[in-house]
């Protein structure tokens, strides 16, 4: 399996303009296609205001989406060289979430931003990571990523989640120069890691070319993920892949303290999957 088809959601801010120049890096890399989807919110208006601002306010805001997308556009065009790769420019309207899982479905890997600093929520990756069934890749709104995948550390737990991560990171593995597996709370036996914490996802891995060094730590669920992006920083790693945990509480995504945790606070690239 290679990213043959990658989709990078696009706006015209600074952040996205590195999530460009990433996804189109891993298009080069794996000569794949590189879609980039830009979305036209549609105003949230209380009734009265729509009742009696409506057509106006709509005109505007319709007069600054334009604007956006065209700067979106030209942002694309200067940071994605099409030599070695095909790319397409999708741009819809609706409701970002729900264009982002739409499209994440037919694509290999979907390439997105971090969550707003302060947000309470980190929807829509949070809906992405635990709905579209592909691994999505979060690029932190701060820093820049020239590369990914040279450094990884994999966390692990023996969970279907973690099992789907490290399949759907596989790509990006095997062409690593290194990684890291770190068994997160290994239980023995059958329901858990095995005899020997890490080993058996190692060899699995190895018989894949990946070059993989395992260790075993404990944490509880709170610590896990300050803990991980911890080891990141100690393995100068530049890139976390993990299971994206979480679950449908009254029809909201509900994501676990480490998922979350690591959504607030990444300083790397995050594979996650679900």
């Amino acid at each position: 399996m290679t990213f043959k088809d990658i989709l990078v959601h696009v706006d015209n801010t600074r952040e996205a303009r590195n999530r460009l120049r990433l996804a189109a890096g891993l298009a080069r890399a794996h000569d794949g296609h590189l879609t980039a989807l830009n979305v036209r919110g549609r105003p949230d208006l209380p009734p009265f205001i729509a009742d009696q601002f409506g057509p106006e306010i709509q005109e505007v805001q319709g007069r600054s989406q334009d604007a956006a997308a065209r700067e979106a556009r030209v942002a694309f065009d200067a940071a994605v060289p099409t030599a070695g790769i095909t790319t397409e420019w999708r741009d819809v309207d609706g409701t970002l979430a729900e264009n982002l899982i739409l499209h994440a479905r037919y694509a290999d890997l979907t390439v997105v931003g971090q969550p707003e600093p302060g947000a309470d929520d980190p929807a829509p990756v949070a809906a992405l990571a635990l709905e579209v069934g592909r691994p999505l890749l979060v690029v932190p709104f701060a820093g820049t990523f020239d590369t990914v995948g040279r450094r990884v550390v994999v966390a692990w737990n023996a969970s279907r989640e973690a099992t789907r991560a490290v399949h759907d990171a596989l790509p990006l593995l095997k062409t690593a120069e290194q990684v890291r597996v770190i068994a997160i709370n290994p239980g023995r036996g059958m329901a858990g890691h095995g005899d020997v914490p890490g080993a058996d996802i190692c060899l699995h891995l190895s018989r894949h070319g990946v070059r993989a060094v395992c260790e075993h730590v404990a944490s509880d669920d709170l610590n896990a993920g300050a803990m991980l992006l911890s080891r990141v920083a100690d393995e100068d790693a530049d890139m976390l892949v993990m299971g994206a945990y979480g679950r449908s509480r009254l029809r909201e995504m509900v994501l676990g303290g480490a998922t979350r945790h690591i959504l607030r606070h990444m300083t790397v690239p995050v594979l996650l999957s679900h």
